[in-house]
């Protein structure tokens, strides 16, 4: 049916006439841009991302404020947790319950925030489990938080609308202390994200002082306050360059590790008991990564993990070893394989003038103190203002006081109220103020008593109104202001530093800051010995290097593979046969005095860097800040020198690429002077000039380094000093005999005697098979035995009584006797 209308004269009127249609051709790529920017404005501003001056978010500023204007202070009782945020909710955060709940938990949970800023009572979850729902929980605000909105009152920050326009919210809290530097942030917001580490409250407001007192200070003086995060878990930071880097530019990484004790859990059994985990790790995440990782055999000597964690005593994770294995070993596999060692990234992205920035420490100190500059002025300002309102109110009344009878009179013979405010005003030289006030106060207060009372006002108004001038006149005044007030704020809710640092290498500069206790672990000079039969030993140099004068003893078939000097606190490379160099510290390695040392004392290299490969060998022990570079031969006859440079803070790296099959025989540090040595399992022997290879990168396969005869290999690479007297060891054996037999001949000669060729040759004949005999099993090129005992660490690999010294350097060999597989 066609509608009608009804015009005004009555008549039905047709809407047969087609309706005029508005039809907009818009662009989809335009459109899709511009809404995705704002949704992504509204993200980064209104809900991820916190401002640099409060360090909240919107959602935690209005959790906050709505509950100081609900009179939730510390001093009463709790609300339910539904009632807080159903107010945020209706009044200022038109989102969900569940994201405004989640917001109000993080604030209250003591192992997420270094200084919790709502006080929690019923279930707000674990670190492994989530929280009861709101209608469970209770909440109010903690002390620490009313630090952060204490003076808005005072017209210290700006108030804007909240959504619909009903309500004011402040633009940011005051903030008496730095909260986002001393409880940290974490967020995802549309292309960008935040993540940023707490810190220790006494810590951050002795940077933030030292900054007011001296607003050009550096970033290396600001970390003498600040050495690096402090997590409320505790735990341990291993290595500070990373945080530096952090402070520097707002970003960086740093590793935690477990708090760590061995002790006896049994008479007879040891264990290792867990008292504080990395930030944000729980203890069920770490029962499930040991269960996974002892099931899949990556995880060895541990035979039960028990959590004893109770209210009373804290955290105590109990984790037992089977009899035969090293504790320490088996804690460098968990710090590998489990969360017990975690990495925390820091991306400290946060809101400044209303646009995100990426800021060091430094940056961060500098917005925060200029807010809080800005909220004491603010308030300063309002206070004299309202004392010079006050003041102004009480000389009318002292005015109306002197002349009282007058008054009355003047009032008596008005009309009314606003000819009696006239007449005071034209009579008594008052203001519009003064005359009202006069107007609508009670008799009482014009006694005598009110009198000395109003006079004595006056003065403490007029010296209160001086000292804020003053103030308001000085920068260095306001700046001093700032700083006592901080100090209060550090008084009143500081703590001493949980989390314990440790320097990953020795040449990085110790903390200065009183509150930041470093983990005491002497950095003393000491040997690493690598034997041949994998066992590595520590010992202690700490009454110089030549300590160390007799011969190390060996265990049968034991002799020294590789020995470095260096520091028990310094990162050294482990290089393998697979072409990888595993970093570690000798702090944990058994130590052994150097009057006698025995190979045998050590620990097996495999179990301590936690290696699952049984294939996998470890050749020799580089330093990392070595500035020469390494050398390496393959079993293929491949040869590469890597060049020196800053190694990753991977656990392991890549030296070579080898090629399917190959593997790495040895390694060694090269100058260009030094010659490099290859023994085939031919008999052929090949050395060159060290200066032929030149360096590559790490991810390099190496270059061509001795010819290889059909079915031959490589069975020893090394480096040559040119200053050294040298020997070649070589045994011969016959590959049909059982493995483990002595079947062969031994011989001993001169390096001297083999000249040296080119790169990618042959080599020359090292030594002459006699019956039977088809490969060399074992080769050796280095110092003589008259050396080999030493302060360079090696061994008499070579008893007096075995082999003859062969002057020609070939034809003659003799049963392998005494000298047995000591050859590495």
């Amino acid at each position: 049916m066609t509608p009608r209308n009804t015009n005004s004269s009555g008549s039905s009127v047709s809407n047969d006439e087609p309706i005029a249609e508005r039809i907009e051709d818009v662009d989809v790529s335009t459109e899709m841009q511009g809404s995705f920017l704002e949704y992504a404005y509204s993200v980064i501003y209104s809900r991820a991302l916190p401002d640099a001056r409060d360090g909240l978010k919107p959602v935690q500023r209005r959790i906050i404020f709505q509950m100081t204007e609900m009179g939730l202070r510390p001093d009463r009782g709790h609300v339910k947790s539904a009632r807080v945020v159903g107010e945020v909710m209706g009044k200022l955060h038109p989102h969900g319950d569940s994201a405004i709940y989640d917001a109000l938990v993080r604030l209250a949970q003591p192992w997420t925030l270094r200084v919790p800023l709502v006080d929690g009572h019923g279930n707000f979850g674990s670190l492994d489990d989530g929280p009861a729902a709101a209608r469970y929980t209770e909440a109010r605000l903690d002390a620490a938080a009313l630090a952060l909105a204490e003076g808005l009152d005072e017209d210290v920050v700006d108030f804007v609308p909240n959504y619909d326009n009903q309500f004011l919210q402040p633009d940011v809290l005051p903030a008496s202390f730095p909260n986002l530097l001393v409880n940290g942030a974490s967020g995802i917001a549309v292309g960008m994200a935040t993540n940023m580490a707490p810190h220790n409250l006494i810590e951050v407001v002795g940077a933030a002082r030292h900054l007011l007192a001296h607003p050009d200070a550096t970033l290396e003086d600001l970390m003498e306050f600040v050495p690096a995060p402090d997590l409320p878990s505790g735990g341990t930071i291993v290595g500070l360059d990373g945080i530096k880097d952090a402070y520097a530019t707002g970003r960086g990484a740093f590793k935690t590790r477990a708090r760590v004790s061995v002790e006896n859990i049994t008479a007879r059994k040891a264990g290792l008991v867990v008292t504080e985990l990395p930030y944000l790790v729980g203890p069920e995440k770490v029962i499930e990564k040991i269960k996974d990782g002892v099931g899949s055999k990556k995880l060895s000597g541990i035979s039960d993990v028990t959590d004893l964690t109770d209210r009373q005593h804290g955290l105590r994770l109990v984790i037992g070893i089977k009899t035969g294995f090293s504790p320490e070993a088996v804690l460098e596999q968990l710090y590998r394989y489990t969360p017990l060692e975690d990495s925390f990234s820091i991306n400290n992205v946060a809101l400044v003038d209303g646009g995100p920035r990426t800021l060091g420490l430094r940056e961060l100190l500098q917005v925060y103190v200029e807010h809080r500059i800005s909220v004491v002025t603010r308030r300063t300002r309002y206070r004299l203002d309202r004392r010079r309102e006050r003041l102004h109110l009480v000389d009318g009344l002292l005015i109306a006081i002197l002349d009282i009878d007058e008054v009355i009179q003047v009032i008596r013979a008005s009309d009314d109220s606003e000819q009696a405010r006239s007449r005071l005003i034209e009579v008594f030289d008052l203001s519009q103020i003064q005359s009202e006030y006069i107007l609508e106060l009670r008799l009482r207060r014009l006694t005598r008593f009110s009198r000395i009372e109003l006079e004595a006002e006056r003065d403490a108004l007029r010296a209160e109104i001086a000292q804020l001038e003053a103030l308001l006149a000085s920068e260095a005044a306001i700046r001093t202001l700032v700083s006592d007030e901080l100090g209060e704020m550090a008084d009143r809710f500081g703590t001493p530093r949980r989390t314990l640092l440790t320097t990953a290498r020795p040449s990085a500069a110790p903390s200065r800051s009183k509150n930041a206790p470093v983990l005491e672990v002497a950095d003393v000079a000491c040997r690493v010995l690598l034997s041949t039969t994998g066992r590595i030993v520590r010992v202690d140099l700490s009454e110089g290097v030549d300590a160390l004068v007799p011969p190390a003893r060996r265990s049968k078939h034991d002799a020294v593979r590789s020995a470095l000097d260096t520091t028990s606190r310094t990162e050294i490379g482990a290089i393998t046969s697979t072409g990888r160099m595993i970093r570690f510290s000798p702090v944990d390695l058994p130590v052994v005095p150097p009057q006698s040392v025995q190979l045998g004392a050590g620990v097996r290299i495999a179990d301590y860097l936690a290696m699952t490969d049984r294939s996998e060998r470890v050749l020799a022990l580089v330093a990392l800040d070595d500035e020469r570079p390494i050398a390496l031969g393959t079993a293929a006859g491949v040869v590469k020198r890597v060049a020196p440079g800053e190694w990753p803070a991977r656990p392991d790296v890549e030296v070579i690429s080898l090629k399917p099959g190959d593997s790495v025989v040895g390694a060694a540090v090269s100058e260009d002077d030094d010659e490099l040595v290859f023994i085939t399992s031919d008999a052929q022997l090949l050395r060159f000039a060290s200066a032929n290879v030149r360096p590559q990168g790490r991810s390099a396969g190496g270059m061509a380094g001795i010819k290889l005869s059909a079915g031959a290999s490589v069975v020893f690479f090394g480096v040559i000093r040119a200053e050294d007297e040298t020997i070649v060891a070589t045994v011969a054996a016959d590959s049909r005999a059982l493995a483990g037999t002595d079947a062969g001949s031994a011989k001993v000669s001169d390096l001297s005697e083999f000249p040296a060729k080119g790169r990618a040759t042959g080599g020359v004949r090292a030594q002459r098979f006699l019956k039977g005999e088809d490969r060399i099993s074992l080769g050796w090129v280095g110092p003589s035995p008259a050396r080999a005992s030493g302060p360079d660490g090696s061994v008499r690999i070579l008893p007096e009584g075995g082999a003859r010294r062969d002057a020609s350097g070939i034809g003659l060999s003799a049963p392998i006797g005494s000298i047995g597989r000591a050859i590495g």
